[in-house]
């Protein structure tokens, strides 16, 4: 067999073996999952485990205690603006909605308070005592939240309160969204996983190396080459 049989052989075969492992990883091999969404659940679980950053927000937080606030924010309609009123009464402000807007007047300090202690539940995954205290969907309440910081953040700019304007979005961005992007997901810390990390990374180098290998090796058994 001459040299470009040979090469074209060994493209050949890498080519197959490549095809083989591929479809093998879109087979539900891992607990009913293939390896991408096992992989994808892996990091999700890994990275949560180092989004926790509650903590850090209660302590901006309690630095806001007793300061009053009285604003209003905008709201969709007249539902969002009740739902939304419900997370503020919680937090012991007064809030009076509207078709387009909820009036809050209170301690700001308190409303973080209350939404991080809503914010922790749903980032230890216990939705179900969120919908308990309120009456309806965990998420639903958790878009509220973070809906209403939205506005919140934009009406205190307007009144010059730079300083309360940053925690609210430190909060809002830290803790709500966090908690509503993880809800669901168990975390993990990546020394717990560290063997299969490396496994999967060192994975991903070769058998993309793999693939170029097998194409370069069918090209040249063929007779093409790159030439300058």
């Amino acid at each position: 067999m001459s040299g470009n049989m040979r090469r074209a052989a060994t493209g050949m075969s890498l080519l197959v073996l490549f095809t083989v492992v591929l479809v093998a990883m879109f087979m539900p091999l891992f607990g009913g999952r293939n390896a991408l969404e096992y992989l994808d659940d892996l990091y999700n679980s890994i990275s949560k485990g180092s989004a926790y950053y509650i903590p850090a927000m209660r302590e901006e937080g309690n630095a806001l205690v007793g300061t009053a606030i009285s604003l209003k924010l905008e709201m969709d309609g007249m539902q969002q603006a009740e739902e939304t009123a419900k997370l503020y009464l919680k937090a012991g402000v007064e809030a009076v909605p509207s078709e387009t807007s909820l009036a809050i007047s209170g301690d700001l300090g308190k409303i973080l308070e209350n939404c991080l202690d809503d914010a922790e539940l749903m980032y230890n995954n216990k939705g179900d005592q969120i919908e308990q205290k309120y009456g309806y969907g965990e998420r639903h309440v958790l878009y509220n939240w973070w809906n209403s910081l939205e506005a919140m953040d934009k009406e205190l700019g307007k009144k010059k309160l730079f300083k309360e304007a940053k925690i609210v979005s430190l909060v809002n961005k830290k803790a709500v969204e966090t908690s509503y992007n993880y809800y669901g997901v168990d975390p993990q810390r990546i020394t717990d996983r560290l063997g299969v990390v490396i496994f999967s990374l060192v994975f991903y180098v070769v058998y993309t190396l793999w693939y170029g290998f097998a194409i370069m090796y069918l090209f040249e058994g063929w007779g093409l080459r790159l030439s300058h």
